[in-house]
């Protein structure tokens, strides 16, 4: 293997990028011009165009108001692009991106982040890579809304968010620093973020660019009852605090963001720029609290003594977690003289590795955890992503009335996952003899899958006339998906500690599990897009438009044999009609969950009132949705997967606004309508607790389930019917020439389901708003901003992990009279206010 970069490494080279020869440093306010005539140009449709011209639904979000209003990353931006939500779950846990409601899984705390839900491709730069990129020195952001696979190699069902970054420049030198700190309402911490970037011509075609950042959030969450030593303290003691080693401010963040770029200009014909891209991720912990928990008195009622602030977490293990991603991108444009030929290759890489508590989860299966009195369990998991992607791409340059772009794609994606789950003095309680392997390593699971995805895409757009315009597109994908998986349990279980399966370390997980093909899919997609342009620049059009995602193999065997005689925690899979263990029959095919498509329709308008100074797009959209990809919970074991529904749809409203009030004052704001639904039943897709305290022969103590159908018309979970932004900015000059700038921005969304139609008893994430303001001072080469976040300090829930029938307690080692607390349910929160101050000084 190659060596890893590490944090030493990464600071020796931006030693080294410090010691080139800047020479005489100037001043420069952007490396490429992003706005002209107060017109953001965007490359969406692969050509340097107006945001007002393009007949389709986007939204850019250039690098000035990124800067002006503090976005740190995607979910902080989301609020300002209507039909955009984020179920925001810090960054331990990743973020769920849900475009026009097209979601039916589970809006739920989970590990890891890997596609971001899977309908919406992220573009750095020109390389589809999902990672939830800090948004430093970027030129801007682009989101388009809606189906995009006969413009973009990925697939992009729901649409497509694009970092731009600032490329190297040749006529520019830049020197930039910048140094911020906020302080949490909740957290006793001070927090900064500071960095630098550079520009430095090193000749007429030859120039380099590079910035690196380091967030170190001190965070705001609490772990008041971690344990002291997991297996010998006693975790639900809470009169006794001996046992435990509280932790303040658990949710800590400290990101190392940096990227490196060399473009080369031969010729006026070609240009080629090679960019090195890192982030590198450690998090102390969850944004998660256990409030809901504390206030559900039918569960826990005067027995329960955790009292959770708003702010804490009952956790009794601590959850870190590391993530590093690297990018390699090569982008080269050669100028053909007939057409523009791009070819972006990329070479990515995203490790991570985290530890979380799953004394709950254990405890809930009823198998004998409960009995141990100083029961803690805590599982390591850990995952390797390895991601290549070609795209060539030609698109024609010559003045005619026939316009087109052809483009070829290929990616492939390697998986590698190990979780293993600990159990600390559970075999000497048991009196078990040492198992194969050493740590009361009680279970563990492997994964492997590659994914081969090749696409061939393609639009021709015809000026019938001056004004009215025509465009059909087409995109022919094929994939094909190869998995591989293991489980043991080295204490219990079928195999009685005995394994040929060596655990340790994950790179070996290569040269033991074997792929075998699990699907294998190809298809056709079109678009259809006309568009009419009025007098005054404002346009009308209609788009059609289809979109696909690849499917899932949920991993494990089918159900049979040995499986059918075990205790029910080995991982096994149902197929429909098959007969169950405890009885009946399964409904859903649990293997895994085949490719789902959607149909886009969508009428939109841009238009320009006030001589240009307001600006005013709208679009309404109508989406059928064939086979969804929906997460339920399997029979056996009771491990999340992924299955096919039937269908599923969703509409709504977008708008989008602009007013430049004065030569001082400006306000921007956006509203969104959506409402996505079920059309089909589907059977036993949600499995609803059926006990709750009770001891019963068939359930144990209360954590049995009962399959809940979903029905036709049930509301589709993670995004909000309604939302809507506005902000505001004002500039004053001084006679220096200097300004003093104020702005100011609220955003409001309204209640969320977390599982489809609010089925199983699950929590319904409450309504919020947030409020934000700042005021600043701007000289020619440096600024000073102060602001505060979240200025009425709402109390803000983005996603949840299960559902308040939860938390129980269940009958233990003394019986009725020492119950094992159970508090599974939890919320995961957003920032409570913070207040801080930005500085920004560029060399000249």
């Amino acid at each position: 293997m190659e060596p890893k970069f590490t944090l030493k490494n990464r600071l020796k080279l931006t030693v080294s990028i410090l010691a080139l020869p800047l020479g005489s440093i100037g001043y420069s306010t952007a490396a490429q011009a992003q706005v002209i005539n107060d017109e953001i140009i965007v490359t969406a449709t692969r050509r340097a165009e107006s945001i007002q011209d393009i007949p389709i639904n986007i939204s850019a979000i250039g690098g000035e108001q990124i800067e002006q209003q503090g976005f740190g990353d995607i979910s902080e931006l989301a609020a300002f692009v209507p039909g955009l939500n984020i179920a925001d779950q810090g960054g331990r846990d990743g973020n769920r991106i849900v475009v026009r409601g097209l979601n039916v899984e589970d809006i739920q705390n989970s590990f890891g982040q890997e596609n971001g839900g899977g309908t919406v491709a992220t573009y750095v730069g020109e390389i589809p890579l999902f990672v939830d990129l800090r948004l430093n020195d970027l030129q801007r952001v682009e989101v388009l809304l809606g189906p995009q696979g006969t413009l973009y190699g990925a697939g992009t069902m729901g649409g497509a968010i694009r970092y731009i970054p600032n490329k190297p420049d040749f006529d520019r030198q830049l020197f930039e620093v910048r140094a911020g700190a906020y302080s949490y309402s909740e957290g006793s911490g001070i927090s900064t973020d500071t960095g630098f970037t550079f520009n430095a011509p090193v000749s007429d075609n030859f120039a380099l660019r590079g910035s690196l950042d380091f967030q170190n959030d001190r965070g705001f969450i609490d772990y008041p009852f971690v344990v002291r030593q997991p297996g010998a303290s006693e975790p639900d003691a809470f009169a006794d605090a001996s046992n435990f080693r509280p932790i303040k401010d658990a949710n800590t963040e400290e990101i190392l963001s940096g990227r490196l770029a060399a473009r080369w200009q031969p010729s006026d014909r070609l240009d080629a720029t090679f960019t090195y891209y890192f982030q590198e991720g450690e998090y102390g912990g969850r944004n998660t609290s256990s409030f809901r928990t504390a206030n559900i008195p039918a569960t826990f009622g005067s027995q329960l003594t955790l009292d959770s602030g708003k702010y804490e977490f009952g956790g009794r293990v601590e959850e870190p977690n590391e993530r590093d991603s690297d990018l390699l991108a090569l982008e080269i444009v050669a100028d053909l003289g007939f057409a523009e030929l791009t070819s972006a290759t990329g070479l990515a890489t995203v490790e991570e590795n985290g530890q979380r508590d799953q004394t709950d989860l254990l405890i809930s299966l009823d198998y004998y955890y409960e009995t141990f009195p100083t029961f803690t369990g805590f599982t390591f998991e850990d995952e390797e992503t390895e991601i290549f992607n070609q795209e060539l791409r030609l698109v024609s340059t010559a003045e005619s009335r026939l316009s087109w772009i052809i483009g070829a794609f290929y990616n492939k994606n390697k998986y590698n996952a190990l979780s293993s789950e600990f159990t600390p003095g559970v075999i000497e309680f048991n009196g078990l003899p040492t198992p194969q392997f050493s740590g009361d390593l009680e279970y563990f699971e492997a994964d492997r899958r590659e994914l081969e995805e090749k696409s061939v895409f393609g639009e021709v757009a015809f000026d019938v006339t001056d004004a009215w315009d025509v465009t059909f597109g087409a995109r022919y994908y094929d994939y094909s998906l190869e998995t591989a998986g293991t489980t043991d349990f080295p204490i219990f279980g079928l195999f009685d500690g005995v394994t040929d399966f060596q655990p340790y370390p994950l790179a070996d997980i290569e040269n033991q599990l074997t792929l075998a093909p699990n699907q294998s899919e190809d298809g056709v997609l079109f678009k259809v897009n006309t568009s009419y342009e009025f007098g005054g620049g404002n346009t009308v059009y209609a788009t059609f438009s289809q979109g696909y995602r690849v499917g899932v193999n949920n991993g494990g065997e089918v159900c049979v044999g040995d499986y059918l005689n075990d205790d029910g925690q080995a991982l096994c899979l149902y197929t429909p009609g098959q007969e169950l263990r405890d009885g009946g029959t399964a409904i859903l095919d649990e293997r895994g969950a085949s490719a789902d498509t959607v149909d886009n329709f969508e009428l939109g308008a841009k238009t320009t009132w006030l001589d240009g100074a307001l600006r005013l797009n709208g679009a309404i959209f109508f989406m059928k949705w064939d086979n969804p990809q929906v997460s339920t919970t399997s029979i056996n074991a009771g491990t999340s997967i992924t299955v096919n529904a039937e269908s599923a749809e969703t509409k709504g409203v977008e708008l989008d606004a602009a007013w430049q009030v004065s030569d001082r004052f400006g306000l921007r704001g956006n509203f969104s309508y959506t409402d996505a639904n079920l059309t089909a039943d589907v059977p036993g897709l949600v499995r609803q607790i059926n006990g709750q305290g009770n001891f019963t022969a068939d359930f144990g103590y209360g954590f049995g389930t009962d399959p809940v159908n979903a029905r036709d018309g049930d509301r589709l979970p993670g995004s909000p019917k309604t939302q809507f932004s506005v902000f505001g900015d004002y500039r004053h000059p001084l006679s220096s020439g200097d300004e003093v700038v104020f702005n100011a921005g609220y955003a409001w969304q309204g209640d969320v389901l977390t599982i489809v139609g609010g089925l199983g008893e699950s929590y319904t994430l409450p309504s919020y708003g947030r409020a934000n303001a700042a005021i600043g001072y701007e000289a020619d080469n440096w600024s000073l901003i102060g602001f505060v976040d979240n200025l009425f300090n709402d109390f803000s829930e983005s996603s949840a992990a299960n559902t308040p029938l939860n938390n129980q307690l269940a009958p233990a080692f003394d019986g009725d009279a020492n119950p094992a607390n159970v508090r599974r349910f939890r919320t995961n929160v957003l920032p409570p206010r913070s207040i801080g101050a930005r500085f920004k000084y560029r060399f000249q």
